[in-house]
């Protein structure tokens, strides 16, 4: 780690806090606009983290865990340095929206080009000023509009160092997920850098057990990386469950939604878990919606509106699933704000 790290032509020492603005493309009113990156250094040298949010634009809890997660503490004893980029799509967190103005998603447009198109550009300032000064890398998500997720890691388990990552984070669950082309996650790797991605929650809306999860996540990660001491009285870290496989149960028609399983709930195969009916009350259109495979509800559909072939629920494959639903259900107990008082030092959000 050198004693001056360069963002944005800008140095910052060892010891130092400086929020950095990276200039990006304007707006078509001529309006100047920037991503705003936080770097906090230690006055140790160590890891460099970078921990980014708003990728999609409309996902939101990211945002409000790095607020929380450079406020804390703990934060202040740290060995290394930790980048935070709260909004990395600007453009698409100005207009609650997943993607950029030209509808290009981000997360399929690293590493971009200087040239490129919009997001190649957004995505390339990125890398360049970020990501490639970095040895490891947490890229917080949530899921798509009208949908949830139940707080889980997802990362390329076949790489020790994403693993390991991935393990200390203590989410209840870890999806293995394969690096797709055009990813951050992908692009990372190619400069070397694991990144590991967190999901919890819906875009738009605020989840106050997705947001402690995330900040305690992260310290969980700091702290395996060395950035932070180890707590005298720190929680026992559990053993999360790893889903090798996960599959999507679709809607069999179009209708009005009844789901009648909650998120984390073990199903098995053939399993009643909603039902799809007409919206005038014929009871000879009403139609089941039937587990396809035994496991983990992992994320769901929060709309009741359905089209013939839309994803209902996500079912992650585990082992032993019964238990992962009892570890789902302990992990909400632990980060109840009545109960636990450990993270974050803010009031809870209804």
């Amino acid at each position: 780690m050198a004693d001056i790290l360069t963002i944005a032509g800008q140095g910052i020492g060892l010891g130092q806090n400086k929020i950095v603005d990276v200039a990006l493309p304007d707006l078509y009113m001529h309006t100047s606009l920037s991503m705003p990156v936080q770097v906090i250094r230690g006055r140790r040298k160590g890891p460099i983290l970078f921990i980014s949010a708003a990728v999609h634009g409309d996902e939101i809890n990211g945002v409000e865990i790095i607020r929380r997660l450079v406020k804390l503490k703990a934060i202040k004893g740290l060995r290394g340095t930790l980048i935070t980029v709260p909004v990395v799509n600007v453009y698409g967190f100005i207009n609650q929206s997943r993607y950029l103005p030209d509808r290009r998603d981000l997360n399929r447009s690293f590493p971009g080009s200087g040239e490129g198109s919009l997001a190649g550009r957004l995505a390339h300032a990125f890398m360049t000023e970020v990501a490639s000064k970095c040895t490891h890398g947490i890229d917080l998500h949530t899921a798509a509009i009208h949908r949830d997720n139940l707080p889980q890691i997802r990362a390329d388990l076949s790489h020790s160092n994403v693993e390991a990552m991935a393990q200390s984070f203590n989410a209840p669950v870890v999806v293995n997920s394969n690096l797709i082309a055009g990813s951050l996650r992908h692009a990372c790797f190619d400069y070397d850098v694991p990144v590991i991605v967190y999901e919890a929650g819906e875009a738009l809306r605020f989840n106050e057990l997705a947001i402690r999860a995330g900040v305690a996540g992260v310290l969980n990660v700091m702290r395996m990386l060395g950035m932070l001491s180890i707590r005298s009285k720190a929680k026992k870290v559990t053993v999360p469950f790893v889903a090798r496989s996960s599959t999507w149960v679709r809607a069999p028609q179009s209708g009005i939604f009844r789901m009648l399983v909650p998120m984390g709930n073990h199903v098995n195969k053939g399993d009643l878990l909603g039902i799809v009916a007409a919206p005038y009350g014929d009871q000879n259109s009403e139609v089941e919606v039937i587990a396809t495979s035994s496991g983990v509800v992992i994320g769901r559909t929060n709309l009741p509106l359905v089209n013939e072939g839309e994803a209902l629920f996500h079912i992650a494959r585990f082992n032993r699933p019964d238990e992962v639903a009892d570890s789902v259900e302990a992990f909400h107990s632990d980060l109840d704000p009545a109960t636990d008082t450990a993270v974050p030092e803010d009031l809870p959000i209804m």
